[in-house]
């Protein structure tokens, strides 16, 4: 999987990609990650990327001459891949979307700053529309590390156990279970028994129970999106008694 990302602070996602899962995967050639400075392909030398915007009002718009350099250039060295620019604009990005981002063969991800981008660079050259939620960032450059750690953890061969994104939240539609690791008690709360029996079939029961719980506790509204089994409500209906 490859992944290029247009920004103007490219110094940002030092840490985040030289760290943890995505610098192993990395180290592993099992992703791949460029940075593309927009400066680069900016027209004078004071490496302008940005100017006021047309009818009048407050910040700056990114330009669109240094912004469709920069992804030509880049989407000539990766013709498959997919533009996508972060917005608030865009489809709310959740499991479901990165799991589908995650089949492509590469993603070239534009980070918007400022009051936004010239309209031009969306017409001409964005495939899709990316949003974290209904909230203003500095920046599109944290969004692009969510996007890219997300999708990431998708891909076959960056975690360590090939089951584990199977189990996350939201995979299933569901909240994750609890989780416990030693020791098996600690000032006064225990293990669950169920966890501490080895009975493999018995504790996907519990897990299962305690996910639907832990949702309809926590986000109720996800249950409105899957259809939950005969066994699933019986798990419930259990647990109520």
């Amino acid at each position: 999987m490859k992944f290029d990302i247009l920004t103007l602070f490219p110094a940002m996602f030092e840490g985040p990609l030289t760290e943890s899962i995505i610098k192993r995967a990395i180290e592993a050639g099992t992703i791949e990650i460029g940075l593309h400075n927009i400066r680069d392909w900016a027209l004078d030398k004071h490496a302008t990327a940005d100017d006021a915007p047309y009818g009048g009002g407050a910040g700056m718009v990114m330009k669109v001459e240094p912004l469709a350099a920069a992804i030509e250039a880049v989407k000539e060295k990766r013709p498959a891949s997919r533009v996508i620019m972060t917005t608030p604009c865009g489809r709310p990005f959740n499991h479901q979307v990165a799991r589908e981002l995650s089949t492509e063969e590469g993603l070239i991800i534009v980070c918007g700053r400022y009051e936004g981008v010239d309209e031009r660079v969306r017409t001409l050259f964005v495939d899709d529309e990316i949003s974290l939620g209904d909230f203003v960032l500095t920046g599109g450059e944290l969004a692009a590390m969510v996007i890219v750690d997300a999708v990431s953890r998708l891909v076959p061969g960056v975690l360590g156990h090939n089951d584990s994104a199977l189990y996350d939240s939201f995979a299933d539609g569901l909240l994750e279970y609890p989780q416990y690791t030693r020791p098996p008690e600690f000032r006064g709360l225990k293990v669950p028994d169920v966890l501490l029996s080895g009975n493999h079939a018995e504790i996907a029961k519990w897990r299962r129970k305690e996910s639907i719980l832990r949702t309809m506790a926590s986000r109720p509204e996800l249950l409105d999106r899957i259809e939950l089994s005969k066994a699933d409500k019986k798990l419930i209906g259990e647990a109520g008694k």
